[in-house]
């Protein structure tokens, strides 16, 4: 399959985006120090992986709207590579509204599954196409701020631009 690589900047940093030939999303990862990110797309077999400086435009125009605060829904189309179970994860999390937050367990219950929250821990690790599919929205148990493949401190600044932690804003 041939897909479609950049890199373009935003607020947080660096950033790589990845869409198949039809234009629909596969890859947004964050890039930075704190990042598991490698700034190369996560390839399978038979991949063509062809750099285009322009692609994904309509990936760049809507991120940067979210970060202006104009936009807080994605209209893009998602083909995020996974298992089926990481899927169904991925969809609950589409499910999350702008400016709110859901726990492990509480999306584990939503699944029919109540004693997978580490399961559905470890599936929101995995989702490919970070803020577009909101897996910072996942907080702990208790509301505490877990693990983020972007670095804590990357999903606290997305849950402050979204008004859903207390903190100072960290985005004009």
């Amino acid at each position: 399959m041939k897909i479609i690589a950049t890199h373009f900047e935003t607020p947080l940093g660096e950033t790589l985006a990845v869409c198949d030939g039809s234009g629909a999303l596969l890859e947004l990862s964050l890039l930075g120090p704190d990042s598991r990110a490698t700034g190369e797309p996560r390839i399978q077999k038979g991949d063509e992986v062809v750099w285009d400086r322009a692609g994904a435009a309509a990936v760049r125009t809507q991120l940067s709207e979210y970060f202006a605060g104009e936009r807080s829904a994605f209209d893009l189309r998602l083909a995020p590579r996974g298992t089926v179970f990481q899927r169904r994860v991925w969809d609950a999390l589409l499910g999350i509204p702008y400016g709110e937050k859901t726990s492990y367990s509480q999306i584990a219950k939503q699944l029919g599954n109540p004693g997978a929250s580490r399961a559905v821990g470890l599936a929101n690790g995995k989702n490919p196409i970070w803020i577009v599919i909101p897996c910072h929205r996942v907080v702990g148990a208790d509301g505490s701020l877990t693990g983020y493949a972007g670095g804590v401190a990357v999903k606290q600044a997305l849950l402050e631009l979204e008004g859903s932690c207390a903190q100072g804003r960290l985005f004009g």
